[in-house]
């Protein structure tokens, strides 16, 4: 079927269950960013295969709501669906909530499956429809599963120890630090449905999920037990023993029953409504909530000694992988058999390469000349544009190690640049340097360091339609919160957060720019006092950024000296790694401009 016949099967569907819309998130019952294939609705229905994206099915009209990275990919990947997009943040674009009750009259309803939308985006819905009449209608069958023949199970990959050598902390430990937060706040218990808050609590990883070392399980941590639901036939013969230590294990779907059980002891319960699904609160109907972020999320983006030790350490490899593929590259490209996926391709090679590779972080964004316009690219057998030695070719890439996670970008001249490439390649450059080198009072929400990253593109009218950072995590998710450089609701910045910063440019049908590295939140010595403490960020990420497209004229001296101090740290780190050729190579790459 096609996705016009998928969305009309769905409309039998929906109409034999009384409900006169239909809402598929891009989620998982534990509120994932990149998603098992086994709950991939979205993606099987409409077509589009971004990672974020909304869609909501009417009687007659469809829409698909997403962000600005996706803009053209989901316009080209729509085409004939009769699905419309939806631009989130452009003018004249409704809400999803203003879209369904402007579409739906009183008395009709819009159908959810409860167990694939947050607690948060269902009270959501509901206070938004309700003074239309509207009713928001949890299904306990997922319609869309329904109209799959070939769901595709989910992962067995077998459950696997983090140790605490690259974690740097007990579970024992973390278990104590989260059960007193549970105290502070006056629950007996904490429902936590996210990954990777899982995995961090009970430092253990899988592969169930693509790039993303987690597994697929709930925990319910009491004041003095803890449940780790999770399919038996993941957890190792071997490891079961330690595992048990740490957890009483119980089959995955036992969670409903337990939870109904803990309903009948009427308890406060700690929820976080952005992670938790809204099927956990039904269960739990009778016990009173506190509704707030885990703890966990905390906890987690604030990495320790060991953690920065292994993540630094990470990042080197990571940088030498770099190094040997900018060098491939440049060699590769003149003799044209060189495709945006075997470029990909062979980067993921030289990562496999260094010690303790384990896989991608995220797909590999490869995109040549107008594909690198596409902010969040994926190529396929269809659009594999050849790297020809012209233009701007952009690379976002990076690896999961046991130790760290790495994610990278990089644009490349592959060619003689134009004046525009370069003055906006620049201005990119920039904001890269002036967002990490500011410093900021202890309070600041990272909102305000972005303005930094888009001074000096603004200054020739020109922006960009993402974010400029994202919390990572250690050896889990590419993408961690609570920290962003975009969000307003985001908190301040603390010693101990791992960012990336990564602004860029982007022409539609011609070419796109983007600079990241990962820095660590550090304490910044001159400005700190005892009254108050300043900080700033400190770079991880060892790769050079290429010379050729850099216009030092518009550049500060600060600017400029920034650029040589961090040419000449990546060559005094990585060398000792590299052999002779690749030492000459990274040399030069790293002169003073």
């Amino acid at each position: 079927m096609d996705a016009q016949q998928k969305v009309a099967a769905l409309r039998k569907l929906m109409k034999k269950n009384k409900v006169d819309a239909y809402y598929i998130p891009s989620a998982d019952p534990h509120m994932s960013e990149y998603l098992p294939d086994c709950w991939k609705y979205r993606d099987w229905l409409s077509g589009f295969s971004g990672s974020a994206g909304e869609l909501i099915i009417g009687a007659r009209k469809a829409g698909l709501w997403t962000d600005g990275r996706y803009f053209l990919q989901a316009g080209n990947e729509l085409k004939g669906s009769g699905i419309d997009l939806m631009k989130l943040g452009e003018p004249g674009t409704p809400s999803m909530t203003a879209w369904v009750a402007g579409t739906l009259k009183k008395g009709q309803a819009l159908g959810v499956d409860p167990t694939v939308i947050s607690v948060a985006s269902a009270e959501q819905f509901e206070r938004a429809l309700a003074p239309h009449g509207i009713k928001v209608k949890f299904l306990r069958t997922n319609l869309v599963n329904k109209l799959l023949e070939d769901r595709p199970e989910p992962s067995l990959a077998p459950i696997v120890n983090h140790s605490s050598k690259f974690a740097g902390e007990t579970v024992g430990n973390k278990m104590k630090r989260v059960r007193e937060a549970m105290k502070q706040a006056g629950t007996r218990a904490h429902v936590i449905g996210a990954l990777d808050q899982v995995a961090w609590l009970l430092n253990i990883r899988s592969n169930d999920i693509a790039y993303t070392p987690v597994v697929i399980s709930y925990v319910l941590l009491t004041e003095r037990g803890c449940n780790l639901y999770v399919d038996q036939r993941k957890v190792p013969k071997g490891f079961k023993v330690a595992l048990r230590k740490r957890a009483t294990l119980k089959p995955y779907d036992a969670i409903w029953n337990d939870l109904k059980a803990l309903a009948k002891k009427k308890q406060k319960i700690w929820i976080d409504p952005v992670t938790t699904n809204r099927r956990v609160v039904d269960e739990l109907r009778g016990c009173t909530f506190h509704q707030a972020a885990s703890p966990i999320t905390a906890m987690k983006a604030i990495k320790n000694q060991v953690q920065i030790t292994g993540i630094t350490n990470a990042h080197r490899r990571d940088g030498v992988a770099m190094v040997r593929f900018l060098k491939w590259l440049e060699k590769a490209v003149p003799k044209g058999d060189v495709t945006e996926i075997s470029a990909a391709d062979q980067l993921e090679a030289f990562r496999a390469m260094g010690d303790g590779f384990k896989d991608l972080s995220f797909n590999t964004i490869s995109g040549y000349a107008a594909n690198g316009a596409i902010i969040h690219y994926g190529p396929s057998k269809k659009s594999n544009a050849k790297l020809k030695p012209q233009g701007l070719y952009l690379i976002d890439s990076g690896g999961q190690y046991p130790d760290g996670t790495t994610d990278i970008t990089r644009t490349l001249a592959l060619g003689k640049p134009t004046p525009r490439q370069i003055d906006c390649f620049t201005r990119v450059l920039m904001g890269t340097i002036d967002c990490t080198i500011t410093p900021f009072p202890a309070g600041t929400p990272g909102y305000r360091n972005e303005m930094f990253a888009r001074k000096a593109l603004w200054e020739i009218g020109e922006d960009y339609a993402h974010g400029t950072g994202h919390g990572v995590g250690q050896y889990l998710g590419v993408h961690e919160g609570p920290h962003s450089l975009k969000n307003l609701m985001t908190p301040p910045f603390v010693e101990g957060n791992l960012m990336s910063i990564e602004p860029g440019h982007y022409e539609a049908g011609k070419f796109g720019i983007r600079i990241e590295h990962l820095a660590f939140v550090v304490k910044h010595e001159k400005f700190s006092t005892r009254e108050r403490t300043w900080y700033t960020f400190h770079p991880v990420t060892l790769c050079p950024i290429d010379r050729r497209l850099v216009n030092k004229k518009i550049m500060t001296r600060v600017q400029i000296d920034w650029l040589n101090n961090y040419h000449k740290r990546c060559y005094q780190e990585l060398a000792s790694s590299l052999d002779k050729d690749h030492r000459e190579w990274l040399q030069k790459a790293c002169r003073p401009i």
